[in-house]
């Protein structure tokens, strides 16, 4: 995960010692991870776009499915329900279920299509739009009020990295990610 680069890892072990939370120019590490995640379905969604054929575009797609579903999943349990209490415009977490929910019914139908279906290239394109509104949400409004906010954010970083480590196994071992 990527950290600041003015905070080594023993400053912020220091710091969090002396004061049982990390501080935020360490602590930015779930904020990270979240903004990783965002920046690699956002690529897939460019490369699909880039893509002529049906065969091409069938496995990418259903790697943009994935992608969603895991990083829906580790928001839901753990990202969300942290910050909830610890934010003001509680709002903007209700939003972002409702727009999950939209997503996961498209992933739904997505994956759901079969090869060369006419639909899927407008689904598709629908999904990255919604994805795109919901990123500029979650980067322009409810990440700032993250960092005036008393959370662990290097904790809860870890936390969603290690879940989502573990949805990625169980789906390498052939369960479903929802």
């Amino acid at each position: 995960m990527p950290t600041k680069p003015n905070a080594g890892p023993e400053q912020a072990d220091q710091e969090t010692k002396s004061t049982g939370r990390a501080t935020n120019t360490r602590a930015l590490a779930a904020i990270e991870l979240l903004k990783d995640d965002h920046r690699e379905v956002q690529e897939y969604f460019e490369q699909y776009e880039g893509l002529g054929s049906d065969g091409e575009k069938e496995p990418l797609a259903l790697k943009i499915c994935l992608a969603l579903q895991v990083h829906a999943q580790i928001e839901e349990e753990i990202f969300y329900p942290e910050v909830r209490s610890a934010i003001k415009n509680r709002e903007l977490i209700d939003k972002a279920l409702v727009e999950h929910a939209a997503a996961k019914e498209l992933v739904a139908e997505i994956e759901a299509m079969e090869v060369g279906d006419e639909l899927r290239d407008a689904k598709v394109k629908v999904l990255g739009d919604q994805i795109r509104h919901h990123v500029a949400e979650e980067e322009n409004e409810l990440f700032p009020q993250l960092h005036q906010a008393d959370l662990d954010m290097a904790l809860l970083g870890q936390r969603l990295a290690d879940r989502k480590a573990e949805l990625l196994r169980e789906v390498a071992e052939g369960a479903d990610p929802g």
